[in-house]
């Protein structure tokens, strides 16, 4: 009998909630299992995982075959960690205790990078749902009108082109008016001493 520990799906449709089960790899996905040592909730951010690290480890070091996500999850949750250190244990490279306090000093730094990403997570989103009201606007009913009341409306363009024009003319003809008013002012101050 080839023994696996696998997820096991529970919860409704697009809402799964997994057990981590050890079942008989013969068995039916959702059927039956021989011990059910944790639970997998991969809607919350970061992914809630409730696993009891004492039972994987014997189910591991009795034979047990974890799937592909069951050993991410037992990688994350140390449990591969903790059989390695222990397997040197087994091998004399160090004792048990030298063991543990490597498990512990992982596993503390372990939970604080996860706690971190975290809350960077959280203010992302907090920063993320500022509520910005949407006002849509009600188009009013346009009535045809006369084409007296569009040809006034467009008037004032018109008007303002004509109005330009004559400031620009004005403003330009003081300069020729001088320079005509100056010869003209020469000949009647000649014209004034002959007539004496």
């Amino acid at each position: 009998m080839a023994v696996k520990m696998r997820l096991q799906r529970h919860g409704s449709k697009k809402r799964p909630f997994y057990f981590i089960v050890v079942a008989d790899g013969r068995a039916p996905r959702d059927g039956k299992f021989i011990e059910k040592i944790g639970t997998y909730n991969p809607l919350t951010v970061p992914a809630t995982i409730n696993l009891d690290r004492q039972k994987s480890l014997e189910w591991l070091n009795k034979g047990a075959q974890p799937t592909d996500t069951v050993r991410r999850i037992l990688s994350f949750k140390g449990v591969l960690y903790l059989k390695h250190l222990l397997r040197g244990v087994k091998l004399g490279l160090f004792d048990d205790a030298t063991a543990m306090t490597k498990f512990e000093s992982w596993y503390a730094e372990h939970e604080t990078s996860i706690a971190s990403k975290s809350d960077s997570h959280k203010k992302a989103q907090a920063a993320k749902k500022v509520y910005v009201p949407v006002v849509k606007k009600v188009a009013e009913p346009v009535a045809e009108a006369p084409a007296e009341v569009v040809a006034e409306e467009a008037a004032p363009e018109v008007v303002a082109e004509e109005v330009t024009a004559e400031v620009v003319a004005e403003e330009a003809a003081p300069e020729v008016v001088a320079e005509v008013e100056a010869p003209a002012a020469e000949a009647a101050a000649e014209e004034a001493p002959a007539a004496e």
